[in-house]
């Protein structure tokens, strides 16, 4: 059982930034690949970023590439999402989950998810 708990979230002007974190409890969270999501009003939960088990690779939806980073820190069973250059349209209530697989996984088939941080960029 792995539970997840969201925080950074916030309301910040165009062109701001902001850093979520997901705390991840238990001893094994180096086995779970790590992924970012967010659900906007009226629309279905996207994916945002993903990272592996080792952090050593990641991948990202092409609305955020260049402008979010997804990191991890095992020893502290955290993972970050760094949003840079933040717009209106990214707006929405984000969710961290984890998944025991190897490579990173883009769909919503993960197996524990936070109860989500909301985000509000405002223009």
């Amino acid at each position: 059982q792995v539970q997840l708990v969201e925080s950074g979230g916030g309301l910040v002007q165009a062109g701001g930034s902001l850093r979520l974190s997901c705390a991840a409890s238990g001893r094994t969270f180096s086995s779970y690949g790590m992924g970012w999501f967010r659900q906007a009003p009226g629309k279905e939960r996207e994916f945002v970023a993903g990272i592996s088990r080792s952090g050593s690779s990641t991948r990202y939806a092409d609305s955020v590439q260049g402008r979010f980073t997804i990191s991890r820190d095992n020893a502290k069973n955290t993972v970050y999402l760094q949003m840079n250059s933040l717009e209106p349209e990214d707006t929405a209530v984000y969710y961290c989950a984890a998944r025991n697989t190897l490579r990173i996984v883009t769909t919503t088939s993960y197996e524990y998810w936070g109860q989500g941080t909301q985000v509000t960029v405002s223009s």
